[in-house]
């Protein structure tokens, strides 16, 4: 098709391909928009005749998009997300969010902590909206929230980018992890911490904040394995010997789960804040306020 006019253009094909693009599948995108998947793969057969482009290709685990889809992603939340702030112009106090999700990026550690009190702040104040979490750090935050790969985004550190505004929610620091229910003291000496296994938890897997303290006091650990994810831990500290050393707000929701013990870490450790950000042009948007607001109400419970 050449020398498209966009009044001979569906623009609800635009909710499909944000579908798609997210849902990884024209089954799953069907279900999100409630559709027949026949419709889905009609409207994705018009989609590729609009771009000449096939957009998504089959894989083994579903439809994954080309090069022209990634590029058009930024370009199609933007013009729906503006299309979705006209209308709260009309109805700015909605009482219903059915079909709308807010992604929110953060590690796990943030997941772990906050994660069910946000879920449950939001079904009392947007019935029907799904809430989003995926992965994210400081170092690539910036480039996330700008190409519209996630609305709001929780991290421990200073963001970076145009466009994008961000808050202290609060300050973090450490504590340790272990398998020892009947422990009488509330921390380590530094002798009995450095002489135990430790659980290094590391995008890198090598060196970590604690390694840097204990080169200070002249002294080192003996890291036995290395995970990048801190939901792991349980499963590898108990019944060891072992320790770990992870933010506060991780340490107290895992031994609230799990029953392991957390006590002090003998080493000094610096304090950190922890951040809020998002770009500026989304506080129109009134899921993304509410969630932005539960979110800054769920951190004094964990810190």
């Amino acid at each position: 098709m050449n020398n498209i006019d966009i009044d001979a253009v569906d623009l609800n094909l635009f909710k499909v391909f944000e579908a798609l693009f997210e849902e990884g599948g024209a089954s799953r995108a069907a279900i999100r928009l409630n559709l027949t998947q026949s419709a889905v793969s009609a409207a994705l057969g018009r989609l590729r005749e609009v771009f000449s482009d096939t957009l998504f290709v089959r894989t083994g685990r579903g439809l994954a998009p080309t090069s022209r889809a990634k590029e058009l992603k930024p370009l199609v939340s933007e013009a729906l997300g503006k299309c979705r702030q006209t209308v709260a112009i009309a109805w700015p106090e909605a009482t219903s969010f059915h079909g709308r999700s807010v992604s929110v990026g953060l590690s796990d550690d943030f997941e772990i902590a906050v994660g069910r009190q946000l879920i449950e702040r939001m079904a009392q104040s947007t019935p029907g909206l799904r809430l989003i979490f995926r992965q994210t750090h400081s170092q690539i935050v910036g480039d996330a929230l700008a190409n519209r790969e996630m609305d709001l985004a929780l991290f421990a550190g200073a963001p970076s980018g145009r466009g994008l505004n961000h808050r202290v929610v609060g300050e973090g620091d450490y504590a340790c992890l272990l398998d020892e229910k009947r422990r009488a003291a509330s921390t380590l000496t530094l002798d009995e911490y450095v002489s135990r296994g430790h659980i290094l938890v590391s995008s890198g897997g090598v060196v970590g904040i604690v390694d840097e303290g204990l080169s200070a006091l002249g002294r080192r650990r003996n890291v036995i394995a290395s995970t990048t994810h801190f939901a792991s831990l349980p499963h590898l500290l108990k019944g060891s010997r072992a320790v770990a050393t992870i933010p506060r707000h991780a340490a107290l929701a895992i031994s609230r789960l799990t029953g392991l013990t957390l006590v002090e870490c003998p080493v000094k450790l610096p304090i950190y804040p922890i951040v809020l950000a998002w770009r500026t042009s989304s506080m129109r948007d009134s899921a993304v306020v509410k969630v932005q607001s539960a979110i800054q109400e769920s951190f004094p419970l964990v810190i």
